[in-house]
């Protein structure tokens, strides 16, 4: 009954070892095979560098269905306010292969390198993108905000 009592034991202990080095091994597992999520950034560069862009909403919260206004802060990369900017906007969800359900456009000029990027509206949750297409005295440059729902 003793040696049942043994191999018992020695069972026990060998998985709980097991358990131990799974867990090890699953804590100690790189991270970067994950799928990584869109770059949600409110600020950032545009594509060839000519300007600083910051892009938020108006009223500071995105809301789902509903028409909201967003800031567009063009700034040059020395931090000079851009002004007198032409800007087009385009975009849409780009894992649902559609469009943007409106046009929005740059509206009002507010000082400072702050355009007001009117008919912006969000249909559904999920990844949104807005593309801004700027044309300036320093040249042209593109940028895209990740917007998720």
């Amino acid at each position: 009954m003793a040696s049942v009592w043994r191999y018992l034991l020695a069972g026990l202990g060998l998985a709980a070892l097991l358990v131990g080095i799974l867990a090890v091994v699953y804590l100690t597992a790189p991270w970067s095979s994950q799928p990584a999520g869109p770059d949600v950034s409110r600020t950032k560069k545009t594509a060839n560098g000519l300007f600083v862009a910051s892009f938020l909403p108006e009223r500071g919260v995105v809301r789902q269905g509903q028409l909201q206004s967003w800031l567009l802060t063009l700034k040059t990369k020395a931090g000079v306010p851009v002004e007198g900017a032409a800007i087009a906007i385009s975009g849409g969800m780009p894992l649902h292969s559609h469009g943007l359900p409106t046009s929005p456009q740059a509206t009002d000029y507010l000082g400072d390198g702050r355009y007001r990027i009117e008919g912006v509206k969000f249909t559904m949750s999920g990844w949104w993108q807005l593309h801004f297409a700027i044309s300036a005295t320093a040249g042209s440059d593109t940028v895209v905000f990740n917007v998720v729902l």
